[in-house]
């Protein structure tokens, strides 16, 4: 599997400002700085999909009682999110799980250096928040019927399962409640674009990722 300096997913880079508005860096300064004045017990940090459950009642009902941040990203892959925790992120806080979700945008990517790239996250996890649990949650089928993203991020989720047993803080979970049918396609109602989530396709997936929460924070307070 890729991991250090020759591959690309695994290098920390921030997201270029196409735009020319300095979106993606004003939104990373605002995480840095709101995290100041914040003692969360679960920070949720990844892409676009992270971002979007921020927005929606279920992230209320479930992950607001837990005490949880949301350090979404706007359509980043490994090497951003890698960025940004290197960047402050991770700075004034000091939570007792992280949920990483990554890697479906990793465009141009291999799937063994998309999965260098998760296993680069979580060390730097491991450094800057060692008593942190982490999360991996593996990346979604993708794209209506199959398709070669779809094949590649099921590769990843296979290198990932045999890596991170070695990771003592870090575990994988696959949240996919089903959503390829059994024709191989996958149903607009769940992913609006194939890529992601809807309201329907979160109330699918997040109750499998809340009942691991709560079994982890319950054997956190068990131990002090």
């Amino acid at each position: 599997m890729s991991s250090g300096d020759q591959n690309p997913a695994a290098e920390a880079a921030a997201v270029p400002d196409v735009q020319g508005d300095g979106r993606w860096m004003s939104l990373h300064n605002h995480y840095v700085a709101s995290s100041k004045d914040k003692e969360p017990e679960v920070v949720f940090i990844g892409d676009s999909n992270v971002m979007l459950l921020h927005q929606l009642e279920i992230w209320r009902e479930l992950f607001s009682p837990l005490h949880a941040l949301n350090f979404g990203g706007l359509g980043e892959g490994t090497q951003h999110v890698l960025w940004r925790l290197e960047n402050g992120e991770l700075e004034h806080i000091r939570p007792k799980i992280i949920v990483l979700w990554v890697g479906t945008h990793n465009f141009g990517h291999t799937a063994e250096q998309i999965a260098g790239g998760v296993q680069a996250i979580v060390r730097c996890m491991e450094q800057r928040q060692p008593q942190a649990k982490v999360i991996v949650l593996g990346l979604l089928p993708r794209g209506k019927n199959p398709n070669p993203l779809r094949e590649r991020n099921r590769r990843v989720n296979e290198l990932l399962a045999e890596a991170l047993p070695s990771t003592p803080n870090a575990v994988l979970l696959d949240a996919d409640p089903g959503f390829v049918q059994s024709d191989g396609s996958i149903s607009h109602h769940d992913l609006y674009d194939y890529l992601h989530l809807s309201r329907l396709g979160y109330s699918r997936l997040c109750p499998t990722l809340h009942r691991e929460l709560l079994r982890l924070l319950e054997g956190s307070a068990a131990q002090q």
